[in-house]
């Protein structure tokens, strides 16, 4: 066989096995432990840092509250939080 031939194999056979490495490497590090994270833990997954985090509503960082009864058990529901049962009023807000 040409020489041209088999060194033009053996390329192509060393650019085949570095890009089936890659692929596996980026599936095992990035692709299934995204998928565990958004898929089973309903948690947002970074792919820069390859982190699992857990959601945080701005009004729990701010204090800010959501007046609005259907924006606030749309925005649990986005977080997968319960929706928070709501409180009678008492005396004291009726005044």
């Amino acid at each position: 066989m040409n020489a041209n031939i088999e060194r033009l194999k053996l390329i192509f056979i060393a650019v085949f096995l570095v890009a089936v490495i890659g692929v596996v490497v980026w599936q095992v590090g990035w692709a299934i432990p995204a998928a565990k994270c958004e898929k089973e833990q309903h948690k947002w997954w970074d792919y820069g840092q390859r982190v699992c985090a857990q959601p945080v509503l701005i009004s729990d960082i701010t204090g800010r509250v959501i007046t609005d009864e259907k924006a606030l058990a749309e925005a649990r529901k986005a977080l997968g939080r319960p929706a928070a049962p709501v409180a009678a009023p008492t005396a004291a807000a009726k005044n």
